[in-house]
């Protein structure tokens, strides 16, 4: 076998959301693509702020000396300096330079904190439905992945998720808002999770991370404030990107954040820089950590999310389907007219529609949909929506 059996039993099981992409292609090759309706890809239709392409021609007429130059494998001083000025104002915890290290992506900063603080055999708690990457993210560190449901809402049971840790346990993931599901946690569930990682870590006498990963945190709705899980659990990490809040998925650049009271804070920062390096990252694209250095307070235009996600939720409740209402990011995860969700997708593309099942996130039963795409895409998958709740009875 020219690879090996890891990486191609997990190439079997494969990424649903890829695969449906890929089905999408063939899909706009046979009807062209503007008869197909593709929700299946969590990438942005929106362009970056004016204040990104303002800051691109600014170093583009001047560029600096050394600018794409080696530097520190935690990325440049003065960016590290800015994001922890930012995410100190956000989260109410004082942060400096010294606890960021810049990474290309969400992707990459998670990997990077798997890598560091895994044992091979140690557990990372995932809550369903989850992004499924992260199982071969924590498979790459040689980890366990268990799985832990939640409830109607998609928030965590506290009976169930205290029956799941363990004294194998090293890491719970979260994602707030959810993809998925777009659920934002709330300060009492997030206080609840901390206090009960801290139980267990006197329990069992260890150190259970809180991985917080956050690529959609500036992007919640209906006044909300986005909760930061910092202020319950001092053993917290955050890793998050700007694909979303800046619309810049390709340029791959992101940050790693470590809470300032993180038990072994030293040595923890000196295995994530190595770690980062040794993974063949090496460092983030120096011309992104110049440009985003002026940009952590910039955001693309939250209410037209907003606004796709009020026209969705209406037409699909209309229509009879069940669904939480998205609180952020940019996905729905309704509820299967039928109990197999692989084949309600697989229906849903004789009316050019494209979705992703359930079974894909650990949420078999349901699909997402990503609305981070043209009215146009909109509309047309809408009405295919339509046809197939009348198929199944549901108007």
């Amino acid at each position: 076998m020219p690879i090996s059996e890891r990486v191609a039993k997990n190439m079997s099981e494969g990424s649903w959301i890829r695969r449906m992409f890929e089905e999408g292609i063939a899909l706009k090759k046979r009807f062209g693509p503007d008869n197909v309706f593709d929700l299946s890809l969590g990438n942005p239709i929106m362009e970056p702020p004016p204040d990104f392409h303002r800051e691109l021609k600014k170093l583009a007429n001047g560029p600096l000396p050394g600018m794409h130059r080696y530097m520190e494998n935690a990325g440049y001083a003065d960016t590290r300096a800015a994001v922890a000025e930012q995410l100190s104002l956000d989260t109410g915890v004082s942060f400096t330079g010294d606890q960021v290290v810049m990474t290309c992506g969400a992707a990459a900063a998670l990997t990077v904190v798997l890598r560091t603080l895994i044992d091979p055999g140690d557990e990372v708690l995932v809550l369903c439905p989850y992004f499924v990457e992260y199982a071969h993210y924590v498979s790459h560190a040689y980890g366990v992945v268990k799985e832990v449901r939640t409830d109607a809402s998609f928030v965590p049971v506290f009976g169930t998720l205290e029956k799941a840790i363990g004294p194998k346990t090293r890491a719970l993931i979260i994602n707030s808002p959810n993809n998925p599901t777009g659920v934002v946690y709330d300060e009492h569930c997030l206080h609840q999770v901390g206090e009960l990682l801290r139980a267990k870590e006197r329990q069992y006498g260890s150190q259970i991370c809180l991985i917080s990963d956050e690529p959609y945190r500036k992007i919640v709705f209906d006044g909300l404030k986005f909760v930061s899980p910092l202020q319950h659990h001092p053993s917290s990490i955050i890793v998050t990107s700007h694909s979303k809040d800046l619309a810049l998925p390709g340029e791959r650049i992101g940050y790693l954040a470590v809470h300032p009271r993180y038990r072994g804070l030293e040595e923890l920062m000196g295995g994530l820089i190595y770690c980062n390096r040794t993974l063949g990252f090496v460092n983030a694209p120096a011309l992104m950590q110049h440009l985003v250095k002026h940009l952590q307070a910039v955001t693309v235009p939250v209410a037209e999310y907003q606004r796709k996600r009020d026209l969705i939720y209406r037409r699909l409740t209309e229509m009879g389907y069940t669904l939480v209402k998205p609180r952020g990011a940019f996905y729905m995860f309704p509820k299967s007219p039928i109990d197999d969700d692989v084949a309600f997708v697989r229906e849903l593309q004789q009316w050019q529609v494209l979705a992703v099942p359930g079974t894909g996130f650990g949420g078999p039963g349901y699909f997402r949909i990503s609305y981070c795409v043209d009215d146009h895409t909109i509309e047309g998958a809408l009405a295919g929506f339509q046809k197939a709740a009348r198929k199944y009875g549901l108007s």
